[in-house]
């Protein structure tokens, strides 16, 4: 299996808590909620996961690897 590229994979880990914090903020906001889904769904193509709260996790086992 490919791995993604880590700084790509922290970058996208980044954005989505980001976005997660965004949506906390504003929960109705559509643009928001739409821009963390566009970002999850990003992190579960790059770790090969089914949710994002997965991807979210398989990511930090991911970049804590040396």
């Amino acid at each position: 299996m490919l791995l993604p590229d880590k700084t790509v994979l922290a970058s996208y880990l980044r954005r989505y808590r980001l976005w997660e914090d965004l949506v906390h903020a504003e929960p109705r906001d559509p643009a928001r909620r739409r821009r963390l889904e566009d970002v999850a769904y990003t992190l579960c193509v790059l770790t090969g996961r089914r949710t994002a709260r997965e991807a979210v996790t398989a990511a930090e086992s991911y970049l804590a690897r040396r």
